[in-house]
């Protein structure tokens, strides 16, 4: 490449003095195809590559590999065809005689001509994507993968994300509900992949069946919903950038959190953080950008949303519903019968099918195969089988004060079998009174020598009526009693004539007794 010196020279020499082609090469030694170039641009153009041909050993067999690579196109990405093995068919089935070079050279062109560009897009107020994304952190002590809700909005670039402990529906309606109150209203539309949660079928005109759950939602907010190219991530790469930045930026290192609650608001401390920085080709932060799309968004709705994920199911012969692979217990008397079961992130909520009456709730589990049971679910069944007290199993980890454990030691010395009912009847007082209230009316009635199931409820009903006991000594029977006589004087002057007698009569009184 020559110098732009020798440009400036050559040109001026013949195109301001005149001189020939043929005398300038001369005068600089050079080639008069040279000269003529020269005269034809300002400055060296560089080096300018001709399209390379296809190689004639190859040309032959150019069309045998282009029917490999469009039938790669139905195959799985990780059993296509490489170029060693596009050569070795070559050889083997065709004769190919030439190098594994020049088919390598030949796929790399196909491969620049097949790569997809991109329009840049604009994107007007008002508008969102969500996805969804996973990472690791410890949880309550517990190192484990939770996933995170991501919702971006492309025209401010502000964005809302929220930590579940599983990617599922309660989750996915959760996470709208939570990011529309941070934004203060709801997006006119919103990007979606092909979710399982959203799309229940891909028809073949390109629409989308909805899930019944999916459905619900869009109902409730009424916002636009649009779908991105099956298996095409870039359809929504606002939001794909989202999930990794969020990883990056908020999750590194590692998050330590008591609870989901706790990690969650470090998430959201770090979207309102971000709201502050001014992006490449804006002058204005995302906060202040973000004041266009919140007047774009439409107006939340007065009713709240039941962000809950249904089924009906049937109770078990043990009372037990099971949900996402758990089973929590309802009370006895709906065994064998059919229910609703509404999950939501935090709750399980049993309720009878066609009812409005809610007969069980239970922290839900997120283990697997676990038995979730609320023990006065099973009392009314325990005191029609008071043998299985010991082994029943909703009661195993149950804790009361030691207040119930000296009661029944006390019912069973002196009642035996009935002893044990009693102390179930007491029992089945928690399902009206708390805990505290039954305790404290036990060492009431343990104070006053009344032990038994209607002492301890009337002394329950006192303290809540405030106003005092009165307990008929006769309704129980089986407690000690003693019999008291009319003294008369009289009898004080026996003592005086016949003491060793009196004495005698006293002890063999108490003997009867």
């Amino acid at each position: 490449m020559f110098p732009v010196d020798l440009y400036v020279k050559v040109r001026r020499a013949v195109m301001v003095e005149n001189q020939s082609e043929r005398a300038v090469a001369q005068t600089f030694g050079i080639h008069r195809k040279t000269v003529r170039k020269m005269c034809q641009f300002a400055a060296p153009p560089g080096y300018r590559r001709a399209p390379s041909a296809v190689s004639p050993k190859l040309a032959p067999f150019v069309a045998i590999i282009d029917a490999i690579l469009e039938a790669d196109k139905q195959v799985h990405v990780k059993q296509r065809h490489t170029a060693i093995r596009i050569r070795e068919r070559l050889r083997d089935e065709h004769g190919f005689t030439g190098g594994y070079t020049i088919v390598r050279e030949y796929l790399n062109g196909v491969a620049t001509r097949q790569k997809e560009v991109f329009m840049p897009l604009a994107h007007r107020p008002g508008h969102a994507q969500v996805d969804f994304g996973e990472a690791d952190g410890y949880i309550g002590g517990k190192k484990m993968r939770f996933h995170y809700f991501c919702l971006y909005m492309p025209y401010s670039d502000a964005c809302f994300v929220k930590a579940y402990p599983t990617e599922d529906t309660e989750s996915f309606l959760d996470g709208h509900v939570a990011a529309f109150a941070f934004l203060g209203g709801v997006p006119q539309s919103i990007l979606y992949d092909n979710t399982k949660i959203a799309v229940a079928k891909i028809l073949g005109d390109g629409k989308r069946e909805r899930t019944k759950a999916f459905g619900e939602l869009q109902s409730h907010f009424l916002f636009e919903d649009k779908f991105g190219r099956p298996a095409r991530g870039n359809d929504k790469g606002n939001v794909e950038g989202l999930v990794g930045f969020s990883r990056r930026h908020f999750m590194v290192p590692l998050p330590i959190a008591t609870d989901f609650d706790a990690l969650n608001a470090r998430l959201l401390d770090g979207c309102l953080k971000r709201q502050c920085a001014v992006l490449r080709g804006h002058t204005e932060s995302i906060a202040q950008r973000f004041v266009h799309d919140r007047a774009a968004l439409m107006p939340l709705s007065a009713a709240a949303f039941d962000a809950s994920h249904k089924q009906t199911s049937r109770v078990s012969s043990q009372s037990l519903v099971r949900y996402r692979t758990n089973d929590y217990s309802v009370p006895t008397q709906y065994a064998h019968q059919c229910v609703l079961v509404k999950g939501t992130v935090d709750w399980v909520d049993i309720y009878p099918v066609g009812k409005t009456e809610r007969i069980a709730r239970h922290r839900r589990s997120y283990s697997k195969d676990d038995f979730v049971a609320d023990p006065l679910h099973y009392l009314a069944l325990l005191e029609k089988k008071p043998r299985s007290l010991d082994q029943a199993a909703p009661l195993q980890d149950w804790v009361l004060p030691a207040a119930f454990e000296r009661l029944r030691r006390l019912l069973e010395a002196r009642m035996d079998k009935r002893g044990r009912k009693e102390y179930i009847q007491v029992l089945r007082l928690l399902e009206t009174f708390s805990i505290r209230q039954v305790e404290l009316a036990i060492d009431q009635a343990h104070g006053l020598g009344v032990l038994g199931f209607d002492a301890i409820k009337h002394l329950v009903l006192c303290a809540i009526e405030q106003r005092p006991p009165k307990l008929d000594l006769t309704l129980y029977p089986y407690l000690p009693s003693a019999t008291v006589g009319i003294t008369d004087a009289a009898s004080y002057l026996s003592l005086l004539r016949h003491p060793a007698a009196i004495i005698q009569q006293s002890v063999e009184a108490s003997h009867e007794h």
